[in-house]
């Protein structure tokens, strides 16, 4: 022990020591003035927040080497900053995914046939049945704009334009499909997109009637002059067909990026490349009832499918939608939450799809509960609706019936039971996932194995892949 050191006192106190009077090397030279003054400032600005005591290092150098704390990954540590392990994560996603697509290159050649992406759309280049057919949907439109006219006006009662509505709504979902189903011009994607196009709408005009019912009931309870209710009857009319609202936050347009083309093209990459060949490989395993072989060819369709799901969410929720939202000028951007983090299936479907939430909570679930339905029969109503619009829009363009979608949408009501009662926190977030990424390759083999059982059984080119 040095001599004239108290080593028992605050680490501050010590640095305050003459340094001069221990050796700081082994061969016992003494610091200059110099260099203990500046050793001396620097152990004081590192040790002033510090009431710990002093140990020595290596036996003579006086240094503060150790100080209470925790491992950077322990639960106790406050540390954050994981942006290299995201890093290497990514690395090996690329690297893993690399060597998949240079074997499947290798095994299946280039698959993606410019020809082959047009015929998913038309079928005659010079026959566009799907574009004249969502053209065809603005009759609806105007139909319901002059319903509410007359209605502010008083021209019709609310029962007439009730019994219009009823009809006009009718007429959008049915419409559509017997065009789709009797015309044997449109292709399957064409007549999806024609049925998303008019599913859309029929929630819109919906929502439109409803809101406009709103805003005449509330306009007798305040006695306005019906004067006054016109003078601004059609600036709210294309607002509530718009986005539902009779005013919205405004925002100044700057930026619009719909990222289209980078969505065509990596969709049709995985598709073509490498969901196309699993697929064909299914059809046999399928036929045969090989359970072990139909797992297999599960497992491999289920990563891209997701995939296509997760860019798909972002091109349309994220990207698309904040498209239109600049062009419109509209401020409230909220179209999905953080679904990733997801604990239950309740959640899940509350915060992916906010526009369809809200409207299914404004039009369907609140009323339900304000007839008197019970919390439970309302939420299987609206999961009875969602599984409707999805079978609706997947059989229909198909040309068959076989519920896989709409049985897949009901099976989430025992299955969000499930997960809230059994699992919470990372155990519920990790079932929400399997279910995503599991439960749609499902579906997706169901369908494409009747598809082709109905459709492609002759066909040689898959007669010949199988």
């Amino acid at each position: 022990m040095q001599p004239g050191i108290k080593y028992n006192q605050p680490a501050t106190e010590m640095y305050r020591i003459n340094l001069s009077r221990a050796p700081i090397s082994s061969g016992g030279s003494q610091p200059s003035e110099t260099s203990g003054s500046i050793f001396t400032e620097r152990a004081e600005n590192k040790c002033s927040h510090m009431n710990s005591k002093v140990t020595f290092c290596h036996g003579q150098s006086l240094s503060f080497c150790h100080r209470l704390q925790e491992s950077m990954l322990s639960s106790a540590s406050s540390f954050k900053n994981y942006r290299g392990i995201l890093n290497w994560c990514v690395v090996m996603l690329v690297l893993s995914n690399a060597r998949l697509f240079l074997e499947n290159i290798l095994r299946n050649g280039i698959l993606v046939d410019p020809i082959q992406v047009v015929s998913l759309f038309l079928k005659d280049p010079y026959s566009w049945p799907a574009a004249c057919l969502v053209i065809v949907s603005n009759i609806f439109i105007l139909v319901a704009l002059y319903t509410e006219r007359k209605l502010a006006m008083g021209s019709i009662s609310e029962k007439v334009g009730l019994l219009i509505y009823i009809f006009n709504l009718t007429i959008i979902l049915c419409f559509p499909m017997v065009v789709v189903l009797k015309l044997p011009s449109i292709t399957p994607v064409g007549g999806a997109y024609a049925l998303g196009v008019y599913t859309i709408l029929f929630l819109k005009l919906y929502s439109y009637k409803d809101v406009n019912r709103w805003c005449r009931e509330r306009t007798q309870a305040k006695a306005r002059s019906l004067s006054r209710s016109l003078s601004c009857d059609y600036e709210i009319h294309i607002r509530i067909l718009l986005c539902g609202f009779t005013t919205w936050p405004k925002l100044r347009c700057h930026y619009c990026r719909p990222l289209l083309t980078y969505f065509i093209s990596n969709v049709l990459s995985i598709v073509f490349q490498w969901m196309v060949p699993i697929i064909r490989s299914s059809m046999k395993p399928l036929q045969e009832m090989d359970y072990s072989r139909m797992t297999e060819r599960l497992l491999r369709l289920a990563v891209p499918n997701h995939l296509i799901w997760l860019i798909f969410f972002y091109w349309f929720f994220h990207s698309s939608m904040n498209f239109v939202a600049e062009l419109l000028r509209f401020g409230d951007r909220e179209f999905y939450r953080d679904w990733w983090n997801s604990e239950t299936i309740t959640y899940f479907w509350q915060n992916w799809n906010i526009p369809v939430h809200k409207w299914c909570l404004r039009h369907f679930y609140k009323p339900l509960l304000r007839r008197g339905a019970g919390k439970l029969l309302s939420q299987s109503a609206v999961f009875f609706a969602s599984a409707f619009f999805h079978e609706y829009l997947v059989s229909v363009p198909l040309r068959m019936f076989r519920l896989w979608a709409f049985m897949g949408m009901m099976a989430q009501l025992p299955l969000a039971w499930f997960v809230a009662r059994f699992l919470r926190g990372n155990y519920g977030n990790a079932a929400v996932w399997l279910s995503l990424i599991i439960g749609q390759p499902i579906a997706v083999l169901m369908y494409v194995h009747d598809y082709y059982v109905t459709h492609c059984q002759d066909d040689p080119t898959i007669a010949e892949a199988l």
